[in-house]
């Protein structure tokens, strides 16, 4: 597993996927987004189902709810953290189109999408931070393996000026605060994220 620590140098800094820039730079209204991309997946987790990934995007986080999500993980840790953002608005929804085979998880239908925001990167792209709690099923939530304790789903795009771009998606990931040292530290179950390649993002059609 790898382990990302980030030292919280201030309180607007913090590094998870609330690491987003100061207030007012972010888009919180405004238009709904199309994603699509190619998920390869480089992990040690079912190596080699690469897939085609969808996503829309409907809505964006406020500043209050990022604040609020943030405080939450200072304060009350990972599993409050999991609760404040299921009981967030829907942002959107997240599903792979052509999955084949048995779907368990509900590939096809899809995801709801938790916390999204987006923000202006250098000549006029954009970075684009989606948040989901994952997918458990009942023989997880019953047995509770390792896994059960990397209950969120964390995305970042990057794409230009002309929605074209690429990313990666860590599809368990644990969120812990180490008050010892004053920092956040984000563990993925996997050995490495999905990479997002092919990333197309336009407007979405109502």
């Amino acid at each position: 597993m790898r382990k990302t620590a980030v030292a919280l140098t201030a309180f607007a800094a913090v590094a998870i996927i609330l690491t987003l820039p100061v207030r007012g730079t972010t888009q919180t209204t405004g238009e709904k987004l199309h994603i699509e991309a190619f998920a390869v997946n480089m992990s040690n987790i079912a190596t080699g189902s690469n897939q085609v990934v969808m996503m829309d995007i409907d809505r964006w986080s406020t500043d209050q709810e990022r604040e609020s999500l943030i405080n939450t993980m200072l304060q009350s840790g990972q599993d409050e953290l999991l609760k404040a953002l299921q009981k967030a608005p829907d942002k959107g929804r997240l599903w792979f189109p052509e999955w084949q085979g048995a779907d368990p998880a509900h590939a096809r239908l899809g995801f709801t999408l938790r916390y999204a925001n987006t923000h202006p990167a250098p000549e006029g792209g954009q970075r684009i931070v989606v948040a989901l709690d994952r997918y458990i099923s009942f023989w997880e939530a019953k047995n509770q393996p390792r896994s059960f304790n990397y209950p969120f789903t964390l995305i970042e795009l990057n794409v230009d000026r002309n929605g074209t771009g690429d990313g990666k998606m860590s599809v368990a990931t644990k969120i812990n605060f180490d008050k010892k040292n004053n920092r956040i530290e984000l563990e993925n179950y996997a050995s490495e994220p999905v990479r997002l390649q092919n990333v197309k993002v336009t407007p979405k059609r109502t």
